[in-house]
């Protein structure tokens, strides 16, 4: 399934390509009292088959005989990953541009139709391998209790949905994280940045690529990261709270930024981590994350960013007393 300019990449491990603002995030979600609980009781009374159901009731699920295009993408990222498991796809009937990957032990992928009929084989196959990469990454655990806790959560869970509001909090900021290690997975598969570029474009607005620019594009993204006002930090933090993505002309910035790095043509050369090797220990990981985060804010000078770290030192006394209304409910 391999063209002859593309490389597979032997046994990567997941952690060669991983967003340090995404390992920050999830470092810090796993260190909040109460996930770990809530997370045994969210699974133990429902279970990812559940979701699964949904889909093979509602969707189409993909083979060689339905959606052969999909099917014969998937086969190729699988294969350039090297990965043991090639997850089942469902294609949905949806007019949102968007698609996730769910379960626990069998992840699965979900793409909605409006992406199936919008993108050519390059761009389905960036699509396909960002899913990937956050099946490779174990993200689908989290992307699967995200999803139960805003769907199901008042029917699972004593209180419901506003005993368990900062741990949706945390987990939809650790979501938005973890795409832009997925996009890197993204370029990883196809190993070329254009398809991955007008995949964000499209996501933005535009469908018919001979009425688009791709240094306009760019220009556009510039111009908002290079707004950096008070007001500005006010409306881009008001608007991203919200979102369950970053939005495309960040992503956009972000994968640009790490294609030119150096990073990635290192591991085209081979010089990335194979599965198997030493994991970091969770109170590392932990450290580093709170660290990470730290050292963000503290480079941001602006007012919004000011407030925004005093409102945190506030609240960590509340997640903790929370942490442990959690862990006593959930015994």
């Amino acid at each position: 399934m391999l063209t002859a300019r593309t490389k597979k990449l032997y046994a990567i491990d997941p952690r060669s390509w991983e967003h340090p603002a995404d390992e920050a995030a999830l470092a810090t979600l796993r260190g909040i009292k109460g996930l770990e609980e809530l997370t045994r009781f969210v699974f133990g009374n429902t279970s990812e088959e559940s979701i699964r159901l949904i889909h093979i009731a509602s969707s189409v699920r993909v083979t060689q005989n339905q959606f052969p295009r999909v099917h014969q993408m998937l086969e190729r990222t699988v294969d350039v990953f090297d990965w043991p498991y090639r997850p089942e796809v469902f294609v949905t009937q949806s007019p949102f541009f968007n698609a996730g990957a769910y379960g626990v032990d069998k992840p699965f992928i979900v793409l909605n139709s409006s992406i199936v009929g919008r993108l050519d084989d390059l761009e389905l196959a960036c699509v396909l391998a960002h899913e990937m990469g956050h099946i490779m990454s174990g993200h689908a655990v989290y992307k699967t209790l995200l999803w139960m806790l805003l769907n199901i959560s008042s029917k699972l869970v004593p209180a419901g949905e506003l005993i368990v509001m900062p741990i949706i909090a945390a987990l939809r900021e650790w979501d938005r994280k973890s795409e832009l290690s997925a996009d890197r997975a993204g370029l990883l598969a196809t190993q070329r940045e254009d398809p991955n570029y007008s995949v964000l474009m499209k996501m933005a607005g535009g469908d018919d690529l001979s009425q688009l620019n791709m240094n306009d594009f760019f220009a556009q993204a510039q111009e908002y990261e290079s707004r950096k006002g008070f007001l500005d930090g006010v409306h881009k933090l008001l608007n991203t709270i919200g979102e369950s993505h970053p939005f495309p002309v960040i992503r956009l910035q972000e994968l640009k930024s790490w294609a030119v790095s150096g990073q990635y043509q290192a591991i085209l050369d081979g010089n990335y981590l194979k599965r198997g090797f030493h994991k970091a220990e969770a109170a590392e990981e932990l450290k580093q994350g709170f660290e990470f985060y730290k050292g963000e804010f503290d480079k941001l000078d602006d007012p919004v960013s000011k407030t925004v770290r005093v409102v945190g030192d506030s609240l960590s006394k509340f997640g903790d007393d929370l942490g442990d209304a959690l862990k006593g409910l959930f015994k």
